[in-house]
């Protein structure tokens, strides 16, 4: 694993195949898709239940701040996952630490209910409840300046660009002064993004998969700029890069994310 502030390099024929693609989807169907945006997660998570992430067991390894932004070691510490799907993450920071309170949302209503059914969902321990971050006031469920760290992890692709200082706007309001967002989400020239066929552009970095669900990959510049214009301080942003190795079709993919910390002033 890599980590660093250069973007990954593409081969010749890798930039040849993104250069070639230029077409992007019908503004009627990108419309659509936007409508449809909830109902097609929805759909997803119909189709593959909760088998289709695996648990997060790397997240208090990648984020040391869930320790570190403690001032003693059992301090109770409230969370809020935004975008929790069906507590893949969620579920084994709880386990992990038994001094944690955790909000969670999710755009999906079906997600929500999975997190509810699971026998480790706790009302002592967690709140969890269906909002679209780009408009539902978090505030409705959270108090205002409550929250001690709120991660972001493979939510904000998901979510037109557009409309993504909405959802950091949002969450700005329920984090504590001093606290910070931990973001980790696709980076630019991931395998994910080197994959999609012709006809599945929606934009500059934006693509469409065939469930209708959307993907956008992000560049160090443009997250930093997101953040920034919402009044966020940048404490690291940086590219973390792998290859994965897919045993079955003996390839080895390049995976590139986006690992980030900004705080709340």
């Amino acid at each position: 694993q890599k980590k660093g502030h250069s973007a990954r390099i593409l081969s010749p024929e890798e930039a040849e195949r993104l250069a070639k693609d230029q077409v992007l989807v019908s503004e009627f169907k990108q419309l659509k898709l936007e409508k449809e945006a909830q109902k097609n997660w929805d759909l997803f998570y119909k189709r593959n239940s909760t088998n289709f992430f695996k648990d997060r067991h790397w997240t208090t390894r990648e984020f040391q701040e869930l320790k570190a932004c403690r001032e003693f070691a059992d301090q109770k510490l409230t969370i809020l996952e935004a975008g929790c799907g069906v507590g893949n993450c969620l579920f084994p920071l709880l386990e992990e630490d038994l001094n944690i309170f955790a909000y969670a949302c999710d755009f999906s209503p079906r997600a929500v209910e999975y997190v509810k059914k699971n026998a480790l969902y706790s009302t002592e321990r967690c709140k969890v409840f269906q909002c679209d971050l780009t408009k539902d006031d978090l505030l409705e469920n959270i108090p205002a300046d409550s929250v001690d760290v709120v991660t972001l992890i493979f939510v904000l692709s998901a979510i037109h660009p557009d409309k993504m200082h909405l959802v950091l706007k949002n969450i700005y309001k329920v984090l504590k002064p001093g606290k910070c967002v931990l973001f980790r989400d696709y980076g630019l020239y991931d395998h994910a993004m080197l994959r999609f066929k012709s006809g599945s552009k929606l934009g500059e970095n934006f693509y469409v998969r065939q469930d209708g669900t959307r993907s956008y990959f992000f560049t160090e510049e443009f997250l930093s700029q997101l953040f920034k214009a919402e009044g966020y301080e940048q404490v690291v942003n940086e590219y973390v890069q792998r290859e994965t190795v897919n045993r079955k079709e003996d390839l080895c993919v390049p995976r590139v994310f986006l690992q980030s910390k900004f705080q709340k002033p």
